[in-house]
């Protein structure tokens, strides 16, 4: 099924990608999608906090997690794996509409809200071209920038490559 007025969103052809950060996947896999680097299953992003002097006092005083775990629901986990900057925001919308159907309509206008709280939390980038490559966008891998600890719950999530999935 066509999606109206999906190749006329501003949008349209631009490929959608994460940026560096720590993620893995947890649970089975909710819904069944035939896309390479789409398993399906529920996506926890893991970031570390940034605290200034005075925070960082308060934090050590009471003892505040040193990083943050969002879990993402079933439909922000299934977009965050199509945007691997392989597919363009028309193509990732098609899929998104295919797999949840009326349970994510209107899908243009939803995927691009999510997409636009993504960037707004430094997780995704709009680009021009497909990413091929350029960084590595894959399962449990801490960003340069960041201090978390590898060997940390590492037994709840599952951070293995799936096969095609971008590294």
């Amino acid at each position: 099924m066509e999606l109206a007025h999906v190749n006329d969103h501003p949008l349209a052809l631009q490929y959608p990608t994460r940026t560096p950060v720590w993620w893995a996947r947890i649970g089975t896999s909710e819904k069944s999608i035939n896309s390479v680097g789409v398993s399906g299953r529920r996506v926890v992003l893991r970031i570390e906090k940034r605290f200034n002097r005075f925070e960082r006092i308060l934090a050590k005083w009471f003892r505040a997690p040193k990083e943050i775990r969002r879990p993402l629901d079933n439909m922000n986990s299934m977009l965050w794996e199509l945007c691997d900057g392989s597919r363009n925001f028309a193509e990732i919308c098609r899929i998104m509409d295919e797999v949840f159907n009326e349970d994510v309509s209107p899908v243009v206008s939803r995927a691009a809200m999510a997409m636009g709280q993504f960037q707004r939390n430094n997780l995704l980038l709009m680009l021009e071209e497909p990413l091929d490559g350029r960084w590595r966008i894959g399962p449990g891998q801490t960003p340069e920038q960041q201090q978390l600890d590898e060997k940390r719950m590492l037994d709840e999530y599952d951070i293995d490559h799936m096969d095609g999935e971008a590294p």
